[in-house]
C-alpha cells in the first residue's frame, strides 16, 4: 500500500454476537497500525453487563470509543435511534473509510444504511447467509445489508452461491471463513479453566443438556412457550438442564404468568445470561445442544457437539450438510423424541467446514488492505 494516512475503520457492534466476531478482527487490524486505525462502535443495542460488558472483558475487547446507547425497543424505534445517532453524534463529525457491519442484528442494516447514505463503503461480515423466510426480522436484515454493501465477506460457499443467485456482482463477494472461530480457538483453553460446572453442581462426565431461547418466533407467543416447555418437563425428568435465560425469554415467562410452570421442570437448572468463556465451557462439556440461536449452531459445529435447532429453518445449513447440528419439529413429542435419540447415540460426527481454522481475520484483514491498493489506483 502506498504511503498515506491511516484507513479509519468503524467496527460496528451492538449484540453480543457482533463482539465474538469483531473481536479477532479488531486485534488484527491493529497489527497493522501503520495503515488502519480501527475504531469500536457500540449502539448498545445489548446493554446490561451480562449482554454486553462481559463479552468485552472476557473476549479481551478494549472499551469502544463511542457508545451509542440505544438501549431496546421495537424493531423500528431501535434501527430508527441507530441510524440518528450513529449519523449525528459520530459520522457528523469525522467519516471514516470504511464501516464494518457483522451478521443479521438492527444494528448491522442500521449503520450500513447511515454510512451508505453518507458514501461511505460498507463491509458485510458474515454476508450471503439465508433463512429464506421473511418472517424473521433477521433475515431483512441480511438481505438489505448485502443489497448495499461492498465488501460481501462469507462464511461458507453456500453464501458465495446465495449471493451469485440474487444477482450480486461476483467482484464483491469474498469468502474468508467463519471469523467467530477465530474467538473459539483463541479463547478455548482459556474455557477449559472455567469453574461454571461447578456452579450447576455438575460432576466431571456427568451428562446434561445446555439450552438457550430467545427467537421471537419461540418466546413471544404464550403457546409456543408452553409447548417448549412441556418438552423441557420431559427430558427433564431423566436429564439435567442447563438454561442460562435471555432476558426476553425471562419476560415472556413473567408476562404470561408461566413461572410456577417453569420452577416445576425436574432437573433444570436456570441462570442469568452467562459469559462468553463460561458459556464455551457449558458448550464443549455438554451432551447436547437445544437451541434456536445461529451462532450456536455453528460453535456446536466445531466442538462435535450434537446440535437440535428448534426452528423451522437454519441460515447456517452447513451446520447440517457438514456439521452436528439437526433442525427439530417444533411439537414437543418430536423434539422429546430427537433428545432421546442422540442420548442413544444416533448423532452426526460431522466435520469443520472449510476456513472455519482460525485465520479468517487474517484473510480479512490482507483483502482489506489489497481492497484499498486497488481503490486508490482508480
Amino acid at each position: 500500500m502506498t504511503k498515506t494516512r491511516k484507513k479509519l475503520i468503524h467496527l460496528i457492534v451492538g449484540a453480543r454476537p457482533n463482539f465474538m466476531k469483531m473481536a479477532p478482527l479488531y486485534k488484527q487490524l491493529k497489527k497493522e497500525n501503520e495503515i488502519f486505525e480501527p475504531v469500536l462502535i457500540h449502539t448498545g443495542q445489548h446493554y446490561d453487563e451480562r449482554m454486553s460488558k462481559l463479552f468485552f472483558v472476557d473476549l479481551g475487547m478494549p472499551e469502544p470509543s463511542a457508545y451509542l446507547d440505544v438501549g431496546s425497543g421495537t424493531h423500528g424505534a431501535q434501527t430508527a435511534r441507530i441510524i440518528q445517532r450513529y449519523e449525528e453524534h459520530i459520522l457528523s463529525r469525522i467519516k471514516p473509510h470504511l464501516v464494518i457491519v457483522a451478521g443479521d442484528v438492527n444494528s448491522t442494516i442500521a449503520c450500513a444504511l447511515v454510512a451508505k447514505k453518507l458514501h461511505i463503503p460498507v463491509a458485510h461480515l458474515e454476508a450471503g447467509l439465508r433463512s429464506f423466510d421473511e418472517k424473521m426480522p433477521e433475515e431483512i436484515n441480511r438481505v438489505l445489508t448485502d443489497r448495499i454493501s461492498d465488501l460481501l465477506l462469507t462464511p461458507s460457499r453456500d453464501a458465495d452461491e446465495n449471493l451469485l443467485k440474487e444477482g450480486v456482482d461476483p467482484q464483491k463477494i469474498h469468502f474468508v471463513g467463519n471469523i467467530m472461530i477465530d474467538s473459539l480457538i483463541e479463547h478455548k483453553e482459556k474455557a477449559k479453566e472455567s469453574q461454571i460446572l461447578t456452579r450447576f453442581d455438575i460432576k466431571e462426565a456427568e451428562p446434561y443438556a445446555l439450552v438457550t431461547l430467545h427467537r421471537p418466533s419461540n418466546v413471544d407467543e404464550k403457546e409456543g412457550l408452553i409447548m417448549l416447555l412441556d418438552a423441557f418437563a420431559e427430558i427433564g425428568k431423566q436429564n439435567k438442564l442447563i438454561f442460562p435465560m435471555h432476558p426476553r425469554t425471562k419476560n415472556n415467562i413473567q408476562r404470561y404468568l408461566l413461572s410456577d410452570k417453569l420452577k416445576q421442570i425436574p432437573n433444570l437448572h436456570i441462570s442469568e445470561p452467562i459469559g462468553y468463556l463460561d458459556f464455551m465451557k457449558l458448550q464443549m462439556d455438554a451432551k447436547l445442544i437445544l437451541t434456536d440461536s445461529g451462532g450456536i449452531q455453528e460453535e456446536s459445529t466445531y466442538f462435535g457437539v450434537p446440535c437440535l435447532t428448534l426452528r423451522k429453518n437454519t441460515e447456517r445449513p452447513i451446520t447440517i450438510w457438514e456439521g452436528t447440528n439437526k433442525l427439530v419439529s417444533l411439537d414437543s413429542k418430536s423434539i422429546v423424541e430427537q433428545v432421546y435419540l442422540v442420548l442413544q447415540g444416533e448423532v452426526a460426527k460431522g466435520k469443520i467446514p472449510q476456513y472455519w481454522d482460525g485465520n479468517t481475520a487474517q484473510r480479512i484483514t490482507a483483502l482489506i488492505r489489497d481492497w484499498f491498493e486497488a481503490e486508490s489506483d482508480v
